[in-house]
């Protein structure tokens, strides 16, 4: 990485990844005002480098690269154990509802079209940062067949590991924590999201879908249930 980001280490490093000068270099102007350091990267082959070099705490990643694109950078920090649950907001000028969904559905966190406001986007990188601490609690909560280890930050069902990004994450602590209660999209992304960041519902439904698949992978049984019109809920069907 360049050595813009080798002083001071113990603040958070972002990975911005922008072909556009004009706009990695507002970006990093921006970021480190904020108090980040910043690595950038030009394309899509020169990112998965400095990712093989060391692990930043967060990737701001544009849709439309060389070589290779967001979706497919995206894609391959996902299959890696070691970035899997790496932070992933993704910039790009496709505005389509459509596209918010595939990008989120290739493992992006969030998702800014351009042009973006700046101070909307420091608070959507402060909310993810946050988010994707380790979890303060210790010890282990569970449900039926699944174990959450808060202070180790894994999870198993059927005694098999399963792995989740930091929303999801959070997302199946929170449904542990309140077994049976239905929650609508809005109180998911207050308790999970927080009240002071600007997420889409629609978003809520994607890291659900995502949860349902990471869980159910080895069996049928969805604890995840649906209910029409109001939210979601975990299911006591399943309880232990």
């Amino acid at each position: 990485m360049t050595a813009r980001d080798t002083a001071n280490p113990s603040k958070p490093l972002v990975l911005v990844v922008e072909d556009e000068a004009a706009l990695a270099t507002m970006l990093r102007y921006n970021l480190e005002k904020e108090g980040y350091r910043v690595a950038e990267a030009g394309d899509g082959e020169e990112a998965l480098t400095l990712l093989a070099e060391r692990k930043p705490d967060l990737v701001l990643l544009d849709w439309m690269l060389p070589s290779l694109s967001g979706i497919e950078i995206c894609r391959q920090i996902r299959r890696k154990p070691a970035t899997r649950e790496l932070p992933i907001i993704m910039l790009t000028a496709r505005g389509e509802e459509g596209d918010k969904i595939r990008g989120l559905n290739t493992g992006a966190d969030d998702y800014l079209t351009k042009p973006f406001s700046l101070p909307e986007l420091m608070a959507r990188v402060r909310a993810l940062l946050r988010r994707a601490q380790p979890v303060s609690q210790k010890g282990q909560i569970g449900w039926g067949d699944i174990t959450m280890d808060l202070a180790a930050h894994r999870v198993t069902r059927g005694g098999k590991a399963i792995h989740l990004g930091p929303t999801e994450f959070r997302l199946l602590q929170f449904f542990i924590q309140h077994p049976g209660t239905v929650f609508s999209r809005e109180e998911l992304l207050d308790a999970v999201w927080g009240p002071d960041i600007y997420v889409e519902p629609r978003t809520v439904d994607v890291h659900i879908r995502r949860l349902r698949k990471a869980l159910n992978c080895d069996t049928e049984a969805d604890i995840i249930r649906t209910v029409r019109a109001a939210g979601y809920a975990l299911d006591s069907e399943d309880a232990a």
